[in-house]
């Protein structure tokens, strides 16, 4: 199963999902902003990624700028900083079985296949 983590509101998320729809294969939408990640999900969505949480962060968010900028954190802080803020996450996020990657550009979401 193939899911996608989805803001329809970013271009580079409905480029994501582009890709996806043009691969033709079967995946579901998860619009994280209205359905949040909790921590348990987001720990697993970044062994997934092979990413730390701060690998994951969108620095031009203003409430990254404003709130946390310049701070430092554990990772488990900024799990919990990330789940408290959605919008900080980077995105999209394509997730197939045990591999995930970030679809910035879309072209990445091709190693999901390969």
């Amino acid at each position: 199963m193939i899911t996608i983590y989805h803001n329809p509101r970013c271009k580079k998320s409905r480029a994501g999902l582009e890709y996806l729809k043009n691969k033709g294969v079967e995946f579901t939408i998860r619009e994280y902003l209205k359905e949040p990640l909790t921590e348990e999900e987001l720990k697993d969505l970044l062994v997934k990624l092979n990413k730390k949480p701060l690998e994951m962060i969108r620095t031009q968010e203003a409430v990254y700028k404003q709130n946390f900028k310049g701070k430092e954190f554990t990772d488990d802080e900024w799990i919990k900083i990330i789940v408290e803020n959605p919008k900080l996450l980077k995105r999209p996020i394509v997730v197939k079985d045990n591999k995930a990657v970030w679809g910035d550009p879309a072209e990445n979401i091709e190693e999901l296949f390969k």
